[in-house]
């Protein structure tokens, strides 16, 4: 039996604390959301600066110091002829303003854009993103999201305005104001006495690709509970309630479209495995050793590096794996 401490120690003490979705280089200044005429004045400054975002893709530009750095195309505000579908994101260290255009779901061109301009979702591209450009792409993926699934008022059905630069949409007949919706999910990456991690494949996914497990955190429930649910619905796997063999590590915005992504190892007793075929086709148990001949055969595929799946797994692990894939 390994000991639970020794493997914290050895792989890595630090928490998750440079996920890739959660970097930023930006100040999101959440009181000018409603200062009028600091908006008014940054709208029609040249110094103001535009991305672009399409649902859950954003423009970006390929190629920059480095191979793998993908670059986002920042439009100056005053080469907008439109400034009705823009949502304020923040300012830079030098006070620059930064906005998100949202075009609509049947279009993704517009005459400011560049020409050579392509369009792709941060699972694919979020790891070259430097953090500014992951900053301003998370805020404005998940706005754009929200509000394209935010049409009417919940309350009466009516039309909504959008208000605070992009962060409320106003019903026009009571006033009520709608936010920005985020579910809480918890993912977890399950340790045996062994120390070998249990990992599972979804029953829409190919085979050989695995990740840890996952799940939305129901009503009334803590995140803690939901893991020891999850996992005991999924893969038969109980975590003991009321023990210490959970640890948060970090957290990450999953903005496809609006989750916040709470992650966790576990630790249990029980090595048994009885997946639900529902959600889970299978799942087992990866020693270091496995897991490394896998990846580097094939024969296994991890999520992406901009996933907390992945950074779970690799804090286990101890060190970075070959070989990804994503949807």
């Amino acid at each position: 039996m390994v000991s639970r401490n020794y493997c914290w120690a050895v792989t890595n003490p630090r928490l998750l604390d440079d996920l890739l979705l959660s970097r930023s280089a930006m100040d999101r200044a959440a009181h000018r959301r409603i200062d009028v005429p600091w908006q008014a004045a940054r709208r029609s400054d040249s110094s103001s600066l535009a991305m672009w975002v399409n649902g859950s893709a954003t423009a970006v530009l390929a190629g920059g110091s480095a191979p793998s750095l993908v670059l986002t195309p920042l439009t100056a505000i005053d080469d907008l002829a439109s400034l009705a579908s823009l949502s304020f994101l923040g300012i830079d260290e030098d006070g620059r303003a930064y906005y998100a255009v949202h075009l609509e779901s049947q279009e993704q061109g517009h005459p400011a854009l560049p020409p050579q301009v392509e369009w792709s979702s941060l699972r694919r591209i979020g790891s070259g993103l430097s953090d500014l450009d992951a900053g301003l792409s998370v805020a404005a993926v998940a706005l754009d999201n929200w509000r394209a699934r935010t049409r009417w008022c919940t309350m009466c059905g009516k039309a909504l305005s959008v208000e605070q630069a992009g962060w409320s949409l106003r019903c026009e007949d009571d006033s009520i104001d709608h936010f920005p919706r985020t579910d809480p999910a918890v993912i977890v990456l399950v340790r045996d006495p062994l120390d070998r991690a249990l990992l599972g494949r979804h029953v829409d996914w190919p085979a050989g690709t695995y990740s840890t497990f996952a799940g939305f955190v129901e009503a009334g429930e803590s995140a803690e509970a939901a893991v020891r649910r999850e996992l005991a619905e999924e893969t038969g796997v109980v975590i003991d309630p009321g023990t210490d063999d959970l640890m948060y590590l970090g957290s990450q915005p999953w903005p496809f479209p609006c989750s916040l992504m709470l992650g966790y190892h576990a630790w249990t007793a029980q090595t048994d495995i009885t997946v639900d075929g529902e959600e889970i086709a299978e799942a087992r148990w990866f020693t270091r050793e496995e897991l490394l001949e896998g990846c580097t055969d094939g024969s296994v595929r991890l999520p992406s590096s901009v996933s907390i799946s992945r950074r779970l797994i690799e804090r286990w692990y101890g060190s970075v794996l070959p070989g990804e894939w994503s949807r």
